[in-house]
Parts: structure tokens; C-alpha cells; sequence
């Protein structure tokens, strides 16, 4: 089978996105398994190639996919040309790099659509860039669903064995408490079956995380798993899907692991982050489902107090590739489907 095609957005150029292609392409397995092209700026890249430490990898300027030399130690680039790095200081909230961020995303999500790419790997953005550049969405999840047309995209980390979900995101603990109802938990569960279905891990048990300690013992601190959570678990059981829950928090994490659920619905940002993280912060991937296209992600920021110092990990690069290349014919043979029916 041909190697898929993985689309790279350089991510803000003043962050370490440059610093993380540039080592991912240093990777025998990488290469192997997948076709990367970035996105981006090849000044800011060549510049990323003076840090201390880098690798020597040749920078290879491209139109398309077709003209990329797919080999150790080569950099295939799509240059959009947009970011000078003589106007931007390394680590530094800019509106130009939130902008060019922008405009790498866009641009890597229109080749998926189009059919060059198989799927988008991401890179760090910072949310105070985007915002200086007045990008009017918070993160990249919010721009990948406004520009596929998608509704409320999936967020799914994927560590070892391990594949969590999560009902809400970007919100206040508070909000995140409110948004819990059971028409929430049942349309997520029901999606997140789709995109399992589109991993080849439809089969087994999915676990419903709870919110209150030990789950609300029944109602004695905290009332929500007595007033939503358990009545859409029943109503999911009684529609046929193979759900349990509510699970307590500071178990159904490990329970997963072990293998005795295929997937975990975090009720809120940092119950699954901090899960996932702590078992293996850099080989935590992100997946977006629920859109027509793959995107997968590294899991940690644009580490400005180390861009520029030719430190930082490509672990998480590395992996958040390989996890595309492993997926991406399965989404795209899905969506295939879907158009055709």
C-alpha cells in the first residue's frame, strides 16, 4: 500500500512547530510509514536549522505532493511565504505569527478536502497570537470544524492502549459542570461510536467517566450522575449501545488501560488531560473526529520559554504522524463511503 500523505501547518513560527518538523524528519519509522509535507515559511524553517543542536536536514521547496522527495533527512515544503523572521522575536506573542498560523492550518486543511493529503498532523499555536491576529476561534479544534463545516468536532487522545473522549473542552469548570445533561452525553456517545468505528475499535465496552467523587454516592455530594449521567446511560444501554457508567474518575482511566473498556468519556478538560499526561506525556496524541477529514496533533504548546534553544522533543511530532498514517486510510475509505451512500 502506498504511503499516506500527512499535511504538517508549521504552527507559529515563534514557537517550536519549526523546531519539531525539522527533527521529526531525522526519524527512520516516520519516513517510512508516512509522505510528510509542511506547511509554512521556509525562511523561518532554515532559520530553525541555526539553533543549537539541529539536525542537518535539506530543506526541499515544493508546489504539490507528487514533488516531494520523501527521504531521511529531507523537508518537504509548501512555502507560503508570510512570515519574515526579522519581524518577529523567537518566544513572543505576534499578531503576524498568529496570522501566518492561521494560514497554514488553512491551507493544509484545503489539500485534505481536496484529496492531496491524507490527513493533517498540527503543530503548537498560541491562542494569544491567534487572538492579536483577530482569529476568530480559540484553538484549532474551532478552526478545523468552522472551516470543514463540521458540528461540534471530537476530541480524542489516544495514548498506548488508551482512547478518551471528551464532552466538553475550552469552557470553565462551571460551564463544563452546567453542559453536562444527558442529551449531551447520548449525541457524544453515538458519535464517538462513529469515529471508533473509523479507528477499527468499535468492539468493546465504552465507560462514562463520573463528575463527583466516587460519583456522587448515590446523590450525597453532587447531583448530577443521579440526574443526568445515569438516565442517558440507561437510555443508551436500552437504544443498544455498549456503554457502562458513571465509572468513579480515579479509576475508570486505569480500568481502561487494562483493557476492560475500549474508550473513556472525560466529562471535562483536565479529568482526561491530566489521565493521559500523566501515563505518558509526549506520546499522547490529539484526534479531531467527527469531521470529513484526520487531523491529529501533538498534546503540549508552543513552548516559548525554550523556542529557539534547539531543545525541545519531536516525540510528540513523531507520534502524532505515525497515529495519522496509522488512520488515515481507515477515515478516508470511511468518508469515501459516505459519499457514495
Amino acid at each position: 500500500m502506498k504511503k499516506p500523505v500527512i499535511v504538517i501547518p508549521m504552527g507559529d513560527p515563534a514557537g517550536v512547530g519549526p523546531e519539531i518538523v525539522l527533527k521529526s524528519m531525522m526519524n527512520e519509522e516516520v519516513v517510512e510509514k508516512a509522505r510528510c509535507v509542511v506547511v509554512g515559511d521556509q525562511r523561518v524553517l532554515r532559520r530553525a536549522l541555526t539553533f543549537p543542536g539541529m539536525p542537518q536536514v535539506r530543506i526541499h521547496v515544493i508546489k504539490k505532493p507528487e514533488e516531494g522527495e520523501y527521504e531521511k533527512g529531507i523537508l518537504n515544503v509548501i512555502d507560503l511565504h508570510n512570515a519574515a523572521p526579522e519581524d518577529f522575536g523567537m518566544g513572543q506573542v505576534s499578531a503576524q505569527c498568529g496570522r501566518a498560523a492561521f494560514e497554514y492550518i488553512k491551507y493544509s486543511v484545503e489539500m485534505a478536502v481536496r484529496g492531496e493529503a491524507d490527513a493533517v498532523s498540527t503543530t503548537p499555536i498560541n491562542k494569544e497570537s491567534l487572538r492579536a491576529a483577530d482569529v476568530p476561534y480559540i484553538g484549532h479544534t474551532e478552526i478545523f470544524g468552522a472551516l470543514t463545516g463540521a458540528r461540534d468536532p471530537l476530541t480524542i487522545f489516544e495514548v498506548r492502549n488508551m482512547r478518551v473522549f471528551f464532552l466538553t473542552r475550552h469552557m470553565s469548570l462551571r460551564n463544563a459542570c452546567d453542559s453536562i445533561t444527558k442529551e449531551r452525553i447520548i449525541d457524544y456517545v453515538k458519535r464517538s461510536r462513529m469515529v471508533l468505528k473509523q479507528m477499527g475499535a468499535e468492539d468493546g465496552v465504552m465507560a462514562i467517566a463520573g463528575l463527583n467523587p466516587h460519583s456522587g454516592e448515590h446523590g450525597l455530594f453532587g447531583d448530577e450522575e443521579v440526574r443526568e449521567i445515569i438516565p442517558a446511560v440507561e437510555e443508551l444501554r436500552d437504544m443498544g449501545y455498549q456503554v457502562e457508567g458513571p465509572i468513579g474518575a480515579d479509576s475508570v482511566f486505569h480500568l481502561a488501560l487494562q483493557g476492560r473498556y475500549n474508550s473513556v468519556l472525560s466529562l471535562y478538560h483536565d479529568q482526561g488531560h491530566i489521565a493521559t499526561k500523566t501515563l505518558d506525556f509526549y506520546r499522547t496524541i490529539s484526534i479531531t473526529g467527527g469531521m470529513p477529514i484526520l487531523r491529529t496533533s501533538v498534546d503540549h504548546g508552543t513552548a516559548f520559554d525554550v523556542a529557539g534553544k534547539g531543545v525541545v522533543s519531536s516525540v510528540s511530532m513523531e507520534e502524532a504522524i505515525l497515529v495519522g498514517a496509522k488512520y488515515a486510510y481507515g477515515w478516508s475509505g470511511s468518508r469515501k463511503g459516505q459519499e457514495q451512500s
